[in-house]
């Protein structure tokens, strides 16, 4: 059974940190693109972070950039996101996504082959 398992979303303060990791089974990650999105409520899902599956190269939207790192980890058939200096704004569920053809940015969902069901995170004091 093909599955993406996203997990340690939850609620930080201001400025805290938390890290995301997406585990896949019944599939080789390898050979897949990752994508990380976020939907808060009321707004359109948007694309966070990805990473390539064959050299490794990332991109990251412009509101995330300098504070979230996006990596894998290709033995543990799982992705993750570092996210640092958490603002309010980041609160959102977070959705880790794997394409097998697809790479561009900003990325568009419907490219993506198999998605998680989402953890939330919320930022607050």
């Amino acid at each position: 059974q093909v599955q993406l398992v996203e997990s340690g979303g939850g609620l930080v303060q201001p400025g805290g940190s938390l890290r995301l990791s997406c585990a896949a089974s019944g599939f080789t990650l390898d050979y897949y693109a990752i994508g990380w999105f976020r939907q808060a409520p009321g707004k359109e899902r948007e694309g966070v972070s990805c990473i390539s599956s064959s050299d490794g190269s990332t991109y990251y939207a412009d509101s995330v950039k300098g504070r979230f790192t996006i990596s894998r980890d290709n033995d543990k058939n799982t992705g993750y996101l570092e996210m640092n200096s958490l603002k309010p704004e980041d609160t959102a569920v977070y959705y880790c996504a794997a394409a097998r053809n697809y790479w561009n940015w900003p990325p568009d969902g419907k490219q993506y082959d198999y998605w998680g069901q989402g953890t939330q995170v919320t930022v607050s004091s």
